[in-house]
């Protein structure tokens, strides 16, 4: 793995720490559907996205 996959790498790692973490500290007084669901579903792009500029260059 090379230097620069490590750090999306850890992007992503602190993307799903927030996953975890958001909907129990920040968003816990948010009971409608743009509270977690929608934060999860952001999260989620954002990752798909970022796997997307990982893997672009895989096998050339």
């Amino acid at each position: 793995m090379k230097a620069n996959e490590w750090k999306w790498a850890l992007a992503i790692l602190v993307i799903i720490l927030l996953a975890y973490i958001l909907p129990y500290t920040i968003l816990t007084e948010v009971a409608n559907w743009y509270g977690s669901l929608l934060i999860w579903i952001v999260l989620t792009l954002i990752v798909i996205i970022m796997n997307y500029f990982i893997s672009r260059n895989w096998g050339k």
